[in-house]
């Protein structure tokens, strides 16, 4: 049996949750023959299956994962009445893990899920070299829009794979609260990275 060890997210929503850390330790262990750093790294079970998931595209593991975030999401009781996935940063997947998970845990709890609900409506590079909290949400100013949609006065649940910093979780929060006049908004995702460099 797989455990969680969840993380409280403060922010500009209701409540937030990762189900865990990603990564537990990461070790350097030297260059590769191209000149890339190469780490030894250990993962929480969660985020080894996040990994797995994302850089593996093992969609086997998707069933475990959407039933420990359906009996999270259950404990918490949440009154969630649509989930809502963040957008992919990369469009070129052969599937998107976010909107996979998320059609699982809808499907589950038997919600609709809206994954026309938030559009990017800018191409920002992928934020995962960007360390400066103020560049990141520089960088997504504008970045996301709302198509409503009826939200308005609902419950969301914002579905995400990996915490970082939380920029993308609040700009998009706030487009929706401004622009689809949501009501509560509540935020679970797999994963959180310990810390931004």
């Amino acid at each position: 049996m797989i455990s969680i060890n969840p993380k409280e997210l403060k922010g500009n929503w209701f409540e937030g949750f990762a189900l865990d850390f990603h990564t537990l330790s990461s070790e350097y262990i030297g260059d590769d023959e191209y000149g890339q750093p190469q780490f030894q790294t250990e993962r929480s079970e969660v985020g080894e299956l996040i990994f797995r998931l994302k850089y593996r595209s093992d969609r086997t593991v998707v069933k475990t994962l959407s039933l420990l975030a359906v009996d999270f999401l259950k404990s918490r009781q949440w009154p969630i009445e649509v989930i809502v996935p963040i957008p992919p940063s990369r469009s070129d997947r052969v599937f998107q893990p976010v909107h996979l998970l998320s059609e699982h845990i809808a499907k589950s709890l038997d919600l609709p899920i809206y994954k026309d609900c938030l559009i990017k409506t800018k191409n920002n590079p992928e934020l995962k070299s960007v360390y400066d909290y103020d560049e990141r949400i520089k960088i997504l100013q504008g970045a996301y829009s709302v198509i409503p949609d009826d939200i308005s006065g609902k419950a969301l649940l914002l579905v995400d794979d990996l915490y970082r910093s939380g920029a993308t979780l609040r700009v998009v929060t706030e487009a929706l609260k401004n622009e689809g006049r949501a009501g509560s908004i509540y935020v679970m995702v797999f994963t959180k990275t310990r810390k931004i460099k």
